[in-house]
């Protein structure tokens, strides 16, 4: 059947643009709602605290401890060649401690978290194997075997490092 010349040919609405574009945007919107959804799901969210009472309480312990690096005068070079930690501590009075321990905290991910105990060598260094960290920002927090002083640093982790640890008032 042929049409007459003065009716243009109407296309079906498939076949037309605005149609898809009106219905990609809830679409679109659909698709966003599914992906924050999975995000949600997967990615615990490890910034929220349980227990503000003792969160609250190791906040003091915290500060005593770093209170008593400073009046310690306690400072601290890290290096590390990539395989193996070095520390170097001085301070106003002899530090007792065999061991430190040295934290390495991810400052967004929790489960990236690493503790490593650095021995007292006979040249007064501390060493320690250097655990396999992600590159990025970490905090590092380095406390005395007896839990009495505390100093902490940040670190931005592409490779072998050098950096020093000094308390803070």
């Amino acid at each position: 059947m042929h049409k007459p010349a003065n009716h243009p040919e109407t296309l079906a609405w498939y076949r037309q643009g605005w149609p898809w574009f009106l219905i990609a945007l809830p679409a679109s919107a659909v698709f966003a709602g599914i992906a924050t959804l999975i995000l949600a799901i997967q990615s615990p969210n490890a910034m929220v605290v349980d227990d503000y009472y003792k969160e609250g309480l190791a906040i003091n312990q915290q500060l005593h401890r770093q209170t008593a690096a400073h009046n310690m005068d306690l400072k601290a070079l890290l290096r590390s060649d990539g395989k193996q930690l070095s520390l170097e501590l001085s301070a106003s009075e002899p530090v007792p401690d065999d061991s430190i321990s040295l934290q390495f905290i991810h400052v967004t991910r929790a489960e990236l978290d690493r503790e490593v105990t650095l021995q007292r060598q006979p040249d007064g260094r501390y060493l320690a194997q250097l655990p396999e960290l992600a590159n990025g920002a970490w905090n590092l927090h380095l406390r005395g075997g007896d839990g009495n002083w505390e100093i902490r640093a940040r670190l931005t982790l592409d490779g072998p490092f050098q950096t020093y640890l000094t308390t803070q008032r």
